[in-house]
């Protein structure tokens, strides 16, 4: 392989037909200039950005942010395919380095952006953020930089969106936006805060989100005979009128329509809650 361009010391593009591959590795270009030959030793990396308008972006990155920042972001994104076992969309090199570089520039200087969905996104993706919280170990080990928790949801994020078959970003946070506000009404009607390490909690999104994503996707869902529908209904009325209510927000907020046979199985996720709630306060 040829070097065609330098874009930084650690970072070449290399071309074979009309294929620009980027081809990555410590050191890989010092001393060099175009034409050299790389030497097959100091190759880490090689990927390549089909898309011209993300390798222009992800050129003009490597122009702009320190070399440190982009090659611990390809390190992170590396461990991510590894454990994911996927390739990632290549506009993860993009947008995955953009955020750590500003992630670490706005705590250098005092700032921290809270994340409210960190405990949504822990339940929903809970690889990607296993992969998040070893991404803010790694830039600690790294830089000695010690990134709040609320990163690994924003790395989990963008890990996750870069499947090949995912979602977008902005889908994706929308969703899990929703879910939070969802979990804010049932936690304000049952005068309760939710543990989001129980399995309770995690069964209410888990059920919540596949429902949320059946709508959105007009797949079918699972119908309830009308006497279980009656049964449950008057068994556990309180909690059948927060499920109600779900309904109504979604309908109104979101022009969402969640079958009535859907507000059974809420009720039963609600109920369950409410009942250990009132465990505790027995106790």
């Amino acid at each position: 392989m040829r070097i065609n361009r330098i874009l930084n010391n650690n970072v070449v593009v290399v071309k074979e037909g009309d294929e620009e591959i980027i081809v990555m590795g410590s050191g890989i270009a010092f001393g060099k200039k175009k034409n050299d030959v790389i030497v097959v030793d100091k190759v880490e990396k090689v990927f390549v950005m089909k898309d011209k308008s993300e390798y222009e972006k992800f050129t003009q990155i490597i122009d702009q942010l320190p070399e440190i920042h982009i090659v611990i972001a390809e390190e992170i994104i590396s461990w991510a395919e590894k454990k994911l076992k996927t390739k990632l969309h290549e506009h993860i090199h993009v947008a995955l380095t953009d955020h750590i570089s500003f992630a670490i520039e706005r705590h250098q200087q005092g700032f921290q952006l809270h994340n409210k969905l960190l405990n949504e996104i822990r339940v929903l993706y809970a690889k990607e953020y296993e992969i998040g919280l070893w991404a803010i170990n790694h830039i600690k080990n790294r830089l000695s930089i010690s990134l709040p928790e609320d990163e690994a949801g924003h790395i989990a994020l963008h890990i996750h969106t870069a499947k090949m078959e995912s979602s977008t970003m902005t889908q994706a946070v929308n969703t899990t936006t929703l879910l939070n506000e969802l979990i804010e009404i049932i936690e304000k009607k049952l005068e309760v805060k939710l543990d989001q390490d129980s399995i309770s909690y995690q069964r209410l999104l888990t059920h919540l989100n596949f429902a949320l994503r059946r709508m959105e996707e007009g797949q079918p869902f699972q119908d309830v005979d009308e006497e279980m529908h009656q049964l449950v209904q008057e068994k556990h009325r309180s909690s059948y009128q927060i499920a109600e209510q779900l309904k109504e927000y979604l309908a109104s907020c979101y022009q969402y329509e969640l079958p009535v046979s859907e507000l059974v199985y809420l009720t039963l996720h609600i109920q369950r809650i409410n009942r250990n709630k009132l465990k505790e306060v027995e106790e």
